[in-house]
C-alpha cells in the first residue's frame, strides 16, 4: 500500500521535536513541520536543498544517509547545521527511512544547546526536590519530637518553640501562645522572627542576620540573652529574658529550640524602683543643698534676729519690711556693698507665708558666665556638661520658698531674659531636659547700684528691672547713719567674743569716737570684721581697734590720737624690734639700750613688765 501524503504531512506535523522530511534523490525537503522552520530558519517559501544548511561535513551526512537507509535508522552529532548562513547550530540528527518511499527519510533534529538548557533544568529540579525532600524529613523530625514532648511542653511554665534551619515555626507550646497571643495556625510554618522578633524596644529594626536564635543554628552556638523584646498580637512589647540552643537529627544540624520568659512585670517594678530611688536622690540633694543654705544662714555672722539700728533709716527699712513681708510682691533692694541687704532679705523672707522653707540666696558673681544658667536651672545627667548626675538649680530648690538674687547687675543678659521668662510662666526647665517643671516662689532682688541709676543702667534689663522692682528698698551707707555703729559695734562685738570664748571688753568713748569718725567704705562687713580683729588683739578690758589707716583723722585736731591700751602696744612691739636686731642683747655697744636710748635697767624692767619672751624678737 501506498504511503497517503496526508497522512505523512500530518504525522510530521505532530511530532514535537523538529522533524522534516528529506527527498534524498532531489536533495528537497518534502515536508518540515513547525518547530523545524523556527529551528532552521526556514520561513513559509519553499525551503532551500538541504546540503545548503550544512556547515561542510557533506561526506559526513552522506555516511549518515546511508546508514539510515541500510541500517533502517542512524544518528549522529558530527553533522554541524548553519542557520541563515551563519550560525553554527549544535544538533543531534536522527532519521529513518519512509516506508514504500526508499530515497525519503525522516529526519529528527534535536538542538543540542537546548538539551543542554533542559539537562540542568532538570538538575536544578532535583536538587529542589532533594532539599524538599530534606526539609520534609527536619519537619517530621520536629513534628515527632512535638507529639512525644507535647504534654511536657504544654505543661511548662516557660514559653517553648522550636524552629528549623529556615527559620521557620515547627512548634509552639501552650504558654508561649498566652504570653504572645499567636496561636499556632499564625505561627507554624511561618518566618517567626518576622512575627514575634522584628524590632527592638527602641524601635530600630532587628535583622535576621543579628538575632541570636539565628546563630544558635547557623553557628551551633548557644545564646543566653537576658533583656529583649518579643512582640505580642495585640503590637504590645513583651520584654523577655531566653535561651536558644541548637538541635541535631542524626548529628545533622535541624534548627534550635529557644525557652522563654515574660519579664516585663519585674522590668516595669525595677524601672519603677529606679525612678523611685532617683526621685529620692533628687529629693536627697535638694535637701543636702537646702540645709547647706540653712547652714550658711545660721552661721555665726548671722546670728542677729533682727535689724540693729535706731537711726531714722533703719525705723523706715523695718517699717517697710512689715509692709511687704505678708505680700507676694517681688522686691528690690539697692545699697552698697555691705549694707545688709541680705540681711534684710532674710527678714522679708523670715516674716512671709514661705518661711517654713528655705531662702535660696544666690550670688550673681559667685559663678563664671558660662556656668550661671546651670546654677540657676538645673541640669540633667549627660547634659551640655557632661554631668554624671542630676542637679537642682536655684529656682527649683526655691519652689514654695524665697530665691534670693544677690547682685542682678551681674548677671548675663541672655540669662537674664531667660530668667523673666521662666519666673512670669511660672516654669523651670532643666538644662538638656524638655520637661518643664511648675515653680512657686517668691522673688527678692538686690543691687549695688544707686537706685535713680538702675534703671537708666545697661547691665540690667528693663524688662527684667520692672518685673522685679514691685516694691523698692533703700539700705543706707554706715557712713550715713553715725548714730547706729555704737549698736551695731557692740552687738558684732559679742558674737566675735562668744566664737572666741573671750570676754567681752569695754568700748571707751574715744574707741566709740573714733568708729564714729571713721568712713566705712566697706559698711557693716568692714565693721564685722574691725570688731572680731578687735577681740582678737585687746589683752585688757578696754576694747583696742585697729582701722584701716592706723590711726584716726580727727578733722578738729589734725593729729593722730592713740589710746593708751594702743600706745603701750607700740612700746612693746618697738622694744621687741629694737631685741630682734640686737639679737636678744640688752647692754653693751649695740644692745637694745644702746639702740633705743635707754638705760640698761629700764630696757630689762619693760621686758619683765611686757612679759617679753625670747621667743617674740627670734
Amino acid at each position: 500500500m501506498k504511503d497517503d501524503p496526508l497522512h505523512l504531512d500530518s504525522l510530521v506535523d505532530v511530532l514535537p521535536e523538529a522533524s522534516l522530511v528529506l527527498c534524498t534523490r532531489t536533495d528537497q525537503i518534502v515536508k518540515a513541520n513547525r518547530c523545524a522552520r523556527a529551528l532552521l530558519k526556514l520561513g513559509e517559501g519553499a525551503p532551500p536543498p538541504f546540503l545548503s544548511l550544512l556547515g561542510g561535513e557533506i561526506g559526513e551526512f552522506l555516511v549518515f544517509v546511508d546508514e539510515a537507509v541500510t541500517l533502517g535508522e542512524a544518528w549522529t552529532r558530527r553533522v554541524v547545521l548553519r542557520v541563515n548562513g551563519s550560525r553554527k547550530l549544535r544538533c543531534e540528527l536522527r532519521a529513518r527511512p519512509v516506508l514504500n518511499r526508499p530515497d525519503h527519510l525522516l529526519l529528527l533534529i534535536i538542538d543540542l544547546d537546548e538539551a543542554d538548557r533542559r539537562s540542568h533544568m532538570a538538575e536544578v529540579d532535583r536538587l529542589q526536590r532533594a532539599g524538599m525532600n530534606e526539609w520534609q524529613k527536619a519537619e517530621g523530625f520536629f513534628a515527632d519530637l512535638e507529639r512525644r514532648n507535647q504534654l511536657i511542653l504544654n505543661a511548662a511554665g516557660e514559653g517553648i518553640y522550636g524552629l528549623n534551619a529556615e527559620g521557620k515555626a515547627t512548634f509552639v507550646n501552650r504558654a508561649a501562645q498566652e504570653m504572645l497571643g499567636w496561636t499556632t495556625e499564625d505561627l507554624l510554618g511561618k518566618d517567626i522572627h518576622s512575627i514575634i522578633h522584628h524590632h527592638h524596644l527602641s524601635g530600630e529594626p532587628y535583622h535576621h542576620h543579628d538575632c541570636p536564635i539565628y546563630k544558635s543554628f547557623r553557628f551551633e552556638q548557644v545564646n543566653r540573652i537576658e533583656d529583649e523584646v518579643f512582640w505580642g498580637k495585640d503590637g504590645k512589647p513583651i520584654r523577655v529574658e531566653y535561651i536558644s540552643t541548637p538541635i541535631y537529627d542524626h548529628n545533622i544540624l535541624a534548627g534550635a529550640v529557644v525557652i522563654f520568659r515574660d519579664i516585663t512585670e519585674r522590668k516595669e517594678n525595677e524601672q519603677k524602683l529606679r525612678n523611685a530611688l532617683q526621685e529620692i536622690a533628687e529629693l536627697r540633694d535638694r535637701l543636702e543643698q537646702e540645709n547647706a543654705y540653712l547652714q550658711e544662714t545660721i552661721s555665726s555672722d548671722r546670728e542677729h534676729h533682727s535689724i540693729i539700728g535706731k537711726s531714722p533709716s533703719i525705723i523706715e527699712i523695718v517699717e517697710r519690711i512689715d509692709l511687704v513681708a505678708k505680700t507676694e510682691a517681688n522686691v528690690l533692694i539697692t545699697g552698697e556693698a555691705g549694707t545688709g541687704k541680705a540681711l534684710i532679705a532674710a527678714e522679708i523672707h523670715k516674716g512671709s507665708a514661705h518661711a517654713r522653707r528655705s531662702l535660696i540666696h544666690f550670688k550673681c558673681s559667685s559663678v563664671a558666665p558660662e556656668e550661671v544658667e546651670a546654677e540657676l536651672f538645673g541640669q540633667v545627667r549627660g547634659g551640655p556638661k557632661g554631668r554624671s548626675r542630676d542637679k537642682a538649680g536655684k529656682l527649683e530648690l526655691a519652689h514654695g520658698g524665697t530665691l534670693y538674687l544677690d547682685g542682678i547687675e551681674d548677671l548675663p543678659a541672655d540669662i537674664q531674659g531667660k530668667l523673666l521668662a521662666s519666673l512670669k510662666n511660672s516654669t523651670v526647665t532643666r538644662l538638656g531636659d524638655t520637661r518643664e517643671k511648675p515653680l512657686e516662689l517668691r522673688v527678692i532682688a538686690s543691687t549695688a547700684l544707686p537706685a535713680d541709676e538702675v534703671p537708666r543702667c545697661e547691665r540690667v534689663r528693663l524688662d527684667l528691672y520692672f518685673f522685679l522692682n514691685v516694691f523698692p528698698i533703700v539700705s543706707l551707707p554706715l557712713r550715713d547713719r553715725p548714730e547706729d555703729i555704737s549698736f551695731l559695734a557692740i552687738h558684732l562685738l559679742k558674737i566675735a567674743c562668744r566664737k572666741l570664748n573671750r570676754s567681752v571688753p569695754q568700748i571707751s568713748d574715744t574707741v566709740l569716737h573714733q568708729l564714729q569718725s571713721y568712713a566705712w567704705p566697706g559698711n557693716v562687713r568692714e565693721l564685722r570684721n574691725v570688731m572680731e580683729r578687735a577681740a582678737i588683739v585687746t589683752r585688757g578690758r578696754t576694747l583696742e581697734v585697729e582701722l584701716a589707716n592706723g590711726a584716726y583723722e580727727n578733722p578738729d585736731l589734725n593729729q593722730a590720737i592713740k589710746t593708751d591700751a594702743q600706745m603701750q602696744s607700740l612700746h612693746r612691739s618697738n622694744l621687741v624690734a629694737a631685741l630682734r636686731v640686737a639679737r636678744g642683747k640688752v647692754s653693751g655697744p649695740k644692745g637694745a639700750a644702746s639702740i633705743l636710748d635707754m638705760r640698761p635697767t629700764t630696757v630689762h624692767s619693760r621686758i619683765k613688765s611686757f612679759k617679753i619672751e625670747e621667743t617674740d624678737w627670734r
